[in-house]
């Protein structure tokens, strides 16, 4: 009897033990969750693909942003050799006005790369990229968004393009998993 009464109060305060866990975690520090193998080396990165702007499936980056951002699922690859994904992300702002980048993000170290931008039509590679933190204020927010969307399962490469896109355009199926 005594131990069906404790075993209840447990299982009672289970969700608050969890929430209050999953509050505490971040106070640990982003570096140390994301603790990379030391070893790995990014593969040689293919040139940016060809996009398509009346495919873009968008997602929301921040309740006060203007911009529109989205990506065109043709140009998502995940890389099994390094476990990179890559893509062309669009950020639209109300005018019209496109700012286009071909970047690649790291899950498992939660890490950005932009490789390239588009000006004036034409690709201008990145002369020096490097790979940044997504929880940097800026300018990764949309990265971030991107990865928590769909493009990332937690510190894992999502399973396949299809995965991703179907997540991003479902995101309020998904949210805060």
């Amino acid at each position: 009897m005594r131990f069906k009464s404790v075993f209840k109060a447990s299982a009672a305060a289970l969700p608050a033990m969890l929430l209050a866990v999953t509050l505490l975690a971040p106070a640990s520090g982003h570096a140390q969750f994301f603790q990379d193998n030391p070893d790995w080396k990014e593969t040689e990165v293919p040139p940016p693909p060809a996009y398509d702007v009346r495919k873009l499936v968008t997602f929301e980056v921040a309740g006060n942003s203007s911009l529109i951002y989205g990506v065109d699922p043709a140009t998502i690859t995940i890389s099994n050799a390094d476990g990179v994904v890559r893509y062309v992300m669009v950020a639209t702002s109300p005018s019209g006005v496109k700012n286009v980048v071909y970047e690649g993000i790291h899950c498992v170290t939660g890490e950005v790369k932009v490789y390239a931008r588009e000006v004036v039509g034409k690709w201008q590679p990145t002369s020096n990229p490097q790979w940044q933190s997504v929880f940097d204020p800026l300018p990764s927010r949309h990265a971030l968004a991107f990865a928590k969307a769909g493009a990332c399962d937690a510190r894992a490469t999502a399973g396949s393009v299809g995965e991703i896109i179907t997540k991003v355009k479902n995101r309020h199926l998904y949210r805060d998993q």
